[in-house]
């Protein structure tokens, strides 16, 4: 029965049924396969802890507006005119401006259609005009499009968050050195590219960038005020997106003006909650799908079949960086993590991955992936923009793709990377507080967060209460000891060497 669902669903998606329908009809007919499933099930989950009542949901909307707000304003221009004032100098010093001026707007856009556009259709005439060769420019530029889903506070960083329950404010700052890796590799070989091409130097005058970095004070300390208020605990990760799109509402139309309240904002808002629609849509319908995957134990199985022919960790980071690429070209990246992670978190953690390095190596894929020929959804969108044949797209990215593979294997191989700034942070998230039994999959820990679905009925309760002696009101000694009594039996268990077994669980149903 499982097979033929899924191979209708196939056929289904060939014919252009699109991608959120088809989660959705997938999880409610898998569920009713289930003996104990019905039509509600798939529903369990969405309105669970785990989604609808995650406080972070709350900051996509929040930092997707900001953004769109400020790719409408004239922050665009203003942030290319700062950095090549400031990084003009260098070799390659208008690839430099690209990357880095990319890096930045992606942080707060989220995507990289927007990037593209924005940053890109200012810049690729530029650098054609310094003679850059035109196959490295419009790679440049493709590239560009996605460099900034490691910085904070990135709507595919935090959506990872909520998926996976980890720290929010933990795994805003494990990308931040990764992405600086990134950017700084991209540089390196862009300087060696503009060296070979004789590139025209923009002279560093620190009047100059003194003065466009004062136009762009505003803007410029974004990043600033939420790096340091999330590091020192002042602002949380809710409070930090209700800050950034008030103050920057509030600089680009009363400081800027380059949003009028009549004519563009009405705009802004509708294209942005637009996008957040389908973001949530897609999100709703995907955590039905891996919800049956949860209660199938399709992880487990997938974990048993791989532990079988993969025995060592640097194997496992192999394979597991082809299957994400190759999942990152055929998604985009919203389904991409609602789908994959509760896949693949079980495993990574089976393998003795850290859970925040292994979310940069999962990010770090599908950052890779937006470029990948055929289905790099970065090169459809350069090709429209810019009037190229895709094909002709497909050798552009080429050699940045080696670039970033190259980074890759460093956060993978180097996990410090990643982990030191999480490990300086103290903890101070719910899912913290919970620990490694809040998150999906882990070994040992699913029947122990049954409970937490809210799935037990009264007459399982009141069970509950006979077997263990009490009429409800009062809990046996056994369960609650005397508070300040030694007791031998309590005696903390030793760690378990062996793999722990994996309970059966039951269907979920309302």
């Amino acid at each position: 029965m499982t097979l033929v669902i899924t191979v209708g669903l196939v056929l289904l998606a060939f014919v252009g049924v699109p991608l959120f329908s088809l989660f959705g009809a997938a999880a409610i007919m898998l569920f009713l396969s289930l003996p104990e499933g019905t039509w509600a099930s798939p529903a369990i989950d969405v309105f669970g802890v785990n989604f609808a009542e995650n406080p972070s949901l709350m900051t996509i909307p929040l930092f997707t507006f900001a953004g769109y707000l400020l790719a409408e304003s004239g922050m665009p221009r203003r942030l290319i005119t700062v950095s090549r004032a400031w990084l003009g100098w260098m070799p390659g010093g208008l690839a430099v401006v690209c990357l880095g001026a990319s890096a930045f707007f992606t942080t707060f856009t989220g995507g990289s259609g927007i990037t593209i556009v924005a940053v890109g259709g200012l810049l690729l005439p530029a650098m054609l005009q310094e003679k850059y060769p035109d196959r490295f420019a419009l790679g440049l530029v493709t590239t560009g499009g996605s460099l900034g889903i490691l910085f904070p506070p990135s709507v595919p960083l935090i959506l990872y968050g909520i998926i996976a329950n980890l720290s929010m404010n933990k795994l805003l700052v494990a990308g931040i050195m990764p992405g600086i890796l990134v950017v700084v590799v991209l540089a390196i070989y862009s300087g060696f590219v503009g060296v070979k091409t004789g590139f025209t130097k923009t002279p560093f005058v620190w009047k100059t960038a003194w003065s466009t970095l004062w136009a762009m004070k505003w803007e410029a300390a974004i990043p600033v005020v939420l790096l340091i208020g999330m590091g020192t605990g002042v602002l949380r990760i809710h409070e930090a997106s209700v800050f950034t799109a008030v103050y920057v509402l509030f600089i680009e139309v009363v400081v800027y003006r380059d949003i009028n309240i009549r004519r563009d904002l009405p705009r802004v808002a509708v294209e942005s909650m637009t996008l957040v629609g389908a973001i949530l849509i897609i999100m709703s319908c995907a955590i039905g799908f891996t919800a049956w995957m949860i209660q199938a134990e399709i992880p487990m199985r997938v974990l048993d079949w791989m532990q079988t022919l993969i025995s060592s960790q640097f194997v496992f980071l192999v394979v597991l960086n082809l299957f994400l690429i190759f999942i990152g070209m055929l998604m985009e990246i919203f389904t991409a993590i609602i789908v994959a992670v509760p896949l693949v978190l079980p495993l990574a953690r089976a393998y003795g991955l850290d859970p925040y390095h292994f979310a940069i190596i999962f990010l770090l894929n599908l950052e890779i992936a937006y470029l990948a020929p055929p289905l790099g959804i970065n090169l459809f969108i350069s090709s429209i923009r810019f009037g190229r044949p895709v094909t002709y797209l497909y050798r552009s990215v080429l050699t940045f793709i080696a670039v970033l593979f190259c980074a890759l294997m460093l956060v993978c191989y180097v996990p410090i990377i990643t982990t030191w700034l999480p490990s300086m942070m103290k903890s101070d998230d719910m899912s913290d507080v919970m620990g490694e039994a809040s998150q999906p999959g882990a070994p040992g820990n699913d029947e122990k967060l049954q409970g937490q679905d809210f799935g037990m009925t009264g007459e399982d309760l009141a069970k509950l209460d006979q077997d263990a002696g009490t009429d409800g009101d009062t809990l046996p000694d056994e369960i609650l000891p005397d508070a300040g009594k030694p007791s031998a039996d309590k005696a903390a268990p030793a760690a378990d060497t062996e793999k722990p077994a994996r309970p059966k669980k039951k269907a979920k149903h309302p």
